[in-house]
């Protein structure tokens, strides 16, 4: 059964730094493709970042570019979500997201075949 586990999140003022990371299961890690993906309460989970299988290509929605980075570690089974100058509208429940395959489309959820439980990122004014 493969097993997302997310971390790092937390507290933090606007303006501050936070980075999440994600610890998967699977054994071939490394051919998987990762995101991160994000729910605020009463609205709809919504695309944050994503990076493919070499990590050579980085997908970010527009509310996060300049702002957050996404990266791998293959060797340790991790994913990691790097968000920097947090604004108060970050606040959500963060999740990582795992895809064998994206046909086309890195924003929607039906690409992912494995989610972790989440994270809370709550960012005060």
């Amino acid at each position: 059964q493969v097993q997302l586990v997310e971390s790092g999140g937390g507290l933090v003022q606007a303006g501050g730094s936070l980075r999440l990371s994600c610890a998967a299961s699977m054994r071939t890690f490394s051919s998987w493709h990762m995101a991160w993906f994000r729910q605020a309460p009463g609205k709809e989970r919504q695309f944050v970042a994503g990076i493919n299988w070499s990590a050579s290509s980085t997908y970010f929605a527009d509310s996060v570019k300049g702002r957050f980075t996404i990266s791998r570690d293959n060797a340790k089974n991790t994913v990691y979500l790097q968000m920097n100058s947090l604004k108060p509208e970050d606040t959500a429940v963060y999740y990582c997201a795992a895809a064998r395959q994206i046909r086309g489309v890195w924003d929607s959820s039906i690409s992912y075949n494995y989610w972790g439980q989440g994270t809370q990122v709550t960012v005060s004014s």
